[in-house]
């Protein structure tokens, strides 16, 4: 798995945090995600799409 952000098109809601938050953080000063690990090991995999279908700015990606 391959996970990448935009960070751009993030609002800051912060679901991708809650959901992963072993893959995900976000900036204090703005809340925008920040990706800390582009390839999760595959524990971690079945979080990562929940956090990429939730994100209501569709700024993750994830690529099998």
């Amino acid at each position: 798995m391959r996970v990448t952000v935009d960070p751009d098109k993030c609002c800051g809601a912060g679901q991708c945090v809650l959901v992963a938050p072993e893959v995900f953080d976000q900036r204090d000063e703005d809340g925008i995600v920040v990706l800390l690990d582009a390839a999760p090991p595959a524990d971690r995999h079945e979080a990562v799409r929940e956090a990429a279908a939730i994100c209501p700015a569709a700024a993750l990606e994830v690529d099998a």
